[in-house]
This record gives structure tokens, sequence and C-alpha cells, in this order.
């Protein structure tokens, strides 16, 4: 495995790697693991660090799938809200060094902010539409934060395959616009979320949660599958099942809802009714106590 810190050295290594003939090292000594005959398949897992068993998760799906796997860890700035604490953020990078050498990770980009923005940098990427609604209303400015590093992350590492959880639905679909709109030869995969024992979708701001607000981040998700259920038991309209879901999730004391809805899943427009055969997701942001928690479920109306 090999860290690398500067940008350019990243971009240089993405380049000859297009080049290295199969089968021989490939740049700065870096030879990437399991390297197909025909050319290099580029898997790429971008990361704030603080990594659990969803990540490592995408690691296995890009070395599967893949021929070079690159993890990016780099807690950005620009996705961090006036109210978010971007110095208190997790960086525990060697035990995140370990997790990437643990899943055969042949390259990991760790660059600092200044390396990424350096003095001068003017330049941001945004997504509307999609962009502008939950997430992004509820934290200002923060997918495009999310748009601008995954941009730039994208045009160093040059991949074949960009590797996201469905855990940050809806900004998998912002970066699958992205690509889309840019016409960016790269393939997108969104793999199933990862839970706790307990349902809890993991996630790096769990670590925050005291024991005791730890306990009751299950009802998120107890809320989501009961109205998966009911829509799968033949429930049609869409008021019933928020209320349901609102009403399970103040089962926690300490819950405080910042939304929850039942939207067509592509273009997250919250539904009235739902119709056989299309697809929706179930959306949730639940505060407990100072830590937020995002979640969801996609199914296919029966």
């Amino acid at each position: 495995m090999h860290v690398i810190k500067q940008a350019q050295q990243m971009a240089a290594v993405a380049q000859r790697w297009q080049s290295v003939p199969s089968g021989v090292p490939g740049a700065g000594g870096v030879r990437p693991q399991g390297m197909r005959r025909g050319g290099r398949r580029i898997g790429f897992v971008p990361t704030m660090g603080a990594l659990h068993e969803g990540h490592a998760s995408l690691m296995r799906a890009a070395r599967r799938e893949t021929d070079v796997v690159v993890v990016s860890i780099f807690v950005n700035p620009l996705q961090f809200g006036p109210k978010e604490d971007y110095t208190r953020y997790p960086r525990p990078l060697s035990e995140d060094l370990e997790v990437c050498r643990g899943e055969r990770t042949d390259v990991v980009f760790v660059p600092s902010a200044g390396e990424i923005y350096p003095k001068g940098f003017a330049s941001v990427v945004e997504v509307t539409g999609v962009g502008e609604t939950w997430e992004g209303k509820a934290r200002p400015g923060h997918f495009r934060g999310v748009t601008t590093i995954v941009a730039k992350l994208l045009h160093l590492v040059q991949p074949t395959v960009l590797y996201l959880g469905q855990k940050d639905y809806q900004q998998a679909l912002i970066l699958q616009q992205m690509i889309r709109d840019l016409g960016w030869p790269i393939a997108v995969r969104v793999m199933p979320t990862v839970r706790e024992p307990d349902g809890v979708a993991m996630s790096s701001r769990n670590r925050s949660l005291r024991a005791g607000l730890r306990r009751q981040a299950p009802v998120i998700i107890r809320a989501l599958r009961l109205a998966r259920e009911r829509i799968e038991g033949g429930a049609r309209s869409a008021g019933p099942l928020v209320s349901l879901m609102r009403r399970t999730m103040r089962e926690a004391n300490d819950a405080r809802i910042d939304y929850v809805d039942v939207v067509e899943a592509a273009t997250l427009k919250p539904l009235a009714r739902l119709a056989p055969g299309q697809r929706v997701a179930l959306l949730a942001a639940v505060r407990l106590g100072p830590t937020r928690l995002i979640d969801n479920t996609l199914l296919d109306v029966p």
C-alpha cells in the first residue's frame, strides 16, 4: 500500500496507470494488486476518514471489480457549516490506514487542506435541483462543498468506477448528476448501507453518541422498516406512512426530527400517493442530542 500526500503526485500516478503495460509495477513503485490484462480499471472510494465497516465494504467491492483501488482520506472544510465543528471531526489516521491495508488498498491519498485548496482557490461546483432539498435545505452550502471536493478528487484520481454508500443517498444522487452533466466517463456504484447488529446505519457520527443516546438510535430504522412493511402490505397513501414514522421516532425521548418523508427515489420529490411499480425512498434525519443522524430505505412499490 502506498500513501500519497501531494495532489501532483496523485495525478501523475493515475496518469501512468493508464499507460503501464499489464503485469508490471505502476508509477512510483506502486504495483496495483489483481491487475487484469487489457487495461486498468481504477476503483475510487472517497472518505473523510474515521473508517468503519461501511467504508471497508466499499473497498472490498472495488477490490473485486477493479484493478487498482484508491481511497482518499480528507476532512473537507468546505462541506462544514458555520455551526458544525470541523476541528472536532475525528481523524484517527493510523487506524484508518490499517483498515485500508487490511482491505488491500493500493493507494491511500491523504492530502492536507492547503494541498487541495491552495491560496487563491476560488472555484466551486454546484448541482441545483436535487441538491437544494432535504439535506441541502437543512445544511446550506454542504453539498456545494461535497461536489467541489469530489470533482477535484475525480480529476486527480481519474477513476473508472466511483464507489458510494446508500446511507448518503441524496449525496449519491447529486454526484451521479454531476458526473452525467459534466460528461465524465465514470461509472457510479451505490452500495447497500452497512448496519450495526441493532440496525443502526454505520456512520462516523455514531462515535459521538453518548451511551444513553446510542440506545435510542435504532428507533430510526425501526420507523423506516415499519413504513416499508405497510407499503409491502398495500398502503398507498403517503400521509399515514409519514405519521407512522414520526410517531415511532418520537418513542425515543431525545429524538428531534429534522425531516421524514416518502419521496420518489430518482428526484426526491415528496409523494402524496404511491403507484404500483414506483421506486420510492423513505428518508429520515433525526437529532439525538448534538448528533445528527440520517438514514433511508429504498423499495419498489408492489
